[in-house]
């Protein structure tokens, strides 16, 4: 098999967040930043940003022969994983579902109250966008544009205040169905 060293790709990429429903950048603008009154960039991150889908299967089943005749989905799991390495006010918001509405600014400070919720209030469900490296690449670079379209933070976090390390929020985003019209994440790759 022949390698095609042009489809190797390397290095960070660019966390962005939205409001559920948010306007999606058109997939001809995919080598350009998004718009930033729609979408926040989240800052540095650390360790990368890992996206993961998961898919499970049933086995389909007869008596009458042995192998497995054929699977179903049931089940497909994405997530996006991070470490937030600028612990603001707007990423501890982020990471705990809460409206950017509960941060108040000043001159001198500002302010986080978290929202008194019960498990029966829905979530403030938020968008990501990631920008990252494309596969196929012209020497200056192409993009890998990745939107999920509607997540949730499914963690707590546990910043960590020490004399030798960083501090950061670490995050887990999970995926939700949207409609049936609108998948609940699409790539697009920069290809000229």
């Amino acid at each position: 098999m022949a390698v095609t060293a042009l489809n190797l790709t390397a290095g960070p990429g660019v966390l962005y967040s939205g409001a559920f429903g948010a306007t999606e950048p058109a997939d001809s603008t995919v080598n350009t930043t998004p718009s930033a009154s729609t979408w926040g960039d989240v800052g540095g991150t650390n360790d990368g940003v890992k996206i993961t889908i998961t898919q499970d299967y049933f086995v389909l089943d007869v008596d009458q022969v042995v192998d497995v005749p054929g699977r179903r989905l049931s089940k497909r799991d994405v997530k996006v994983e991070t470490n937030l390495a600028e612990p603001t006010l707007a990423n501890l918001a982020l990471v705990l579902n809460e409206p950017s509405s509960t941060i108040t600014a000043s001159a001198a400070f500002s302010t986080f109250d978290p929202s008194n919720t019960n498990a029966a209030t829905q979530p403030t469900y938020k968008a990501l966008l990631f920008d990252g490296w494309a596969p196929g690449a012209s020497a200056g670079g192409w993009n890998r544009r990745i939107i999920v379209r509607k997540v949730l933070s499914l963690e707590g976090t546990e910043p960590m205040y020490k004399k030798d390390d960083q501090t950061v929020f670490k995050v887990t985003f999970g995926a939700h169905y949207v409609s049936s019209s609108i998948r609940p994440f699409r790539v697009v790759d920069q290809t000229a």
